[in-house]
């Protein structure tokens, strides 16, 4: 009963909300964030983060980075991936350093500063994509290397915290033992990312075929979902987001004869259930209890991840040769840390890495910085979009 009361109340406000702020021109993701803020702990009250919840919000972010695979361009994947590759570098290693300064600032140590700077390397880009997807632009050049952007930051930010707890031999084991498990790590990763080739090659379109021919309804997408769940479980296996194995999934079956079926039957699958939930999940993690004293240390922490992602990751689309504005795009379509940082914080507390009196902090900078993320998005897409127009309509004088 619980449940249904819970679900209830999330449906019905994130479709009344969603629907107003589409129409004064704000990405419904945002509403939906706010929704959780809300209605959660942090104001009301009515609804807290369960367990079961948290499971329906996992089943949304796997579904929606299933989509974006599924609606991805390979060829334009493979176009972008230099640039990809620099956005992801700067943009994990300048906001490494600068929320590390912030935390030797506030007097945290070198330890608990490190952990810091690796979830604020982290990026969730679920809330990007929704946002591209509102302005179809999904497959523009900046959200084409945005999505490859993601995949490389989600491994390097899995590489820094693996190599972060090997060293410090905390709570998760020590430093030798971890050592050995890292390297083992490493070498799964790898062999799941040469797996992917396989899949996307052979076993996707033989699964396709499979579905086709199976004598119930939507066979083919049964297939694609459990080709998405089972990629996504195998990426979890060894070490990495299961967003990835998600998204990999999504862009196998992009390159099968499923494709126009499976995404007409998926989106209202996770659109009118499971994705409402994963983004008001983030909002119900917000809680205002105790954090007066550290309000100082959340605008500080929360203006510093904004602007190193912003920068970090726009000077590797600008280096890539992307003009300033669409280099400013790319920047704040990294901004946003959601899902992706929160997983890496509770790792750390249950680690030990950081202290319990920092942990709330963190989280309400994480929470406030990825509510910026998609106004930030939607502004400097706009603007990336009109000096596109305005370069075309430019004549070169004969």
């Amino acid at each position: 009963m619980e449940l249904l009361r819970n679900l209830t109340l999330i449906l019905l406000a994130t479709t009344i909300v969603g629907h107003y702020s589409t129409r004064i021109g704000i990405p419904a993701v945002i509403g939906q964030l706010l929704v959780g803020v809300i209605i959660g702990p942090a104001m009301l009250g009515w609804i807290s983060l369960t367990h079961v919840l948290e499971s329906y919000a996992e089943l949304g972010v796997i579904i929606l980075m299933f989509i974006a695979g599924l609606e991805s361009d390979l060829k334009l994947l493979k176009r972008y991936l230099k640039p990809s590759v620099l956005v992801a570098l700067m943009g994990v290693l300048i906001p490494v350093i600068g929320t590390y300064l912030v935390g030797m600032l506030y007097n945290l140590g070198m330890v608990e500063s490190l952990f810091i700077s690796v979830i604020f390397a982290a990026t969730s880009v679920s809330i990007s994509v929704e946002v591209l997807k509102e302005m179809n632009a999904l497959n523009s050049r900046e959200g084409t290397t945005i999505l490859g952007a993601a995949v490389v930051d989600d491994v390097l930010a899995v590489v820094i915290l693996s190599v972060l707890v090997s060293t410090t031999g905390t709570a998760v084991g020590d430093s030798a033992a971890a050592s050995g498990g890292l390297l083992l790590t490493t070498l799964e990763q790898i062999v799941y990312f040469a797996a992917i080739y396989f899949v996307v090659r052979w076993v996707a379109p033989y699964m396709a075929k499979i579905g086709d021919r199976l004598l119930i309804p939507m066979g083919q997408t049964l297939m694609a979902i459990i080709l998405c769940f089972g990629m996504a479980y195998v990426a979890e296996l060894v070490g990495l987001s299961d967003v990835v194995g998600a998204f990999f999934a999504g862009i196998a079956i992009s390159q099968t004869s499923a494709k126009s079926t499976v995404d007409r039957h998926i989106e209202p699958i996770g659109y009118a259930l499971f994705i409402p939930v994963f983004f008001v999940s983030i909002g119900l993690n917000m809680d205002f209890n105790g954090l007066g004293k550290q309000l100082g240390f959340i605008v500080v922490l929360t203006i510093v991840a904004v602007l190193t992602k912003l920068i970090g990751a726009g000077a590797g689309a600008k280096m890539a040769g992307f003009s300033l504005d669409s280099a400013t795009a790319v920047g704040a379509g990294m901004v946003s840390r959601g899902e992706m940082a929160l997983i890496i914080a509770q790792i750390g507390y249950t680690a030990k890495l950081m202290s319990p009196v920092r942990y709330s902090a963190i989280v309400a900078a994480i929470i406030v910085a990825t509510l910026l993320a998609p106004f930030l998005l939607r502004v400097t897409m706009n603007r990336a979009h009109r000096g596109e127009i305005d370069r075309s309509k430019v004549r070169p004088v004969e």
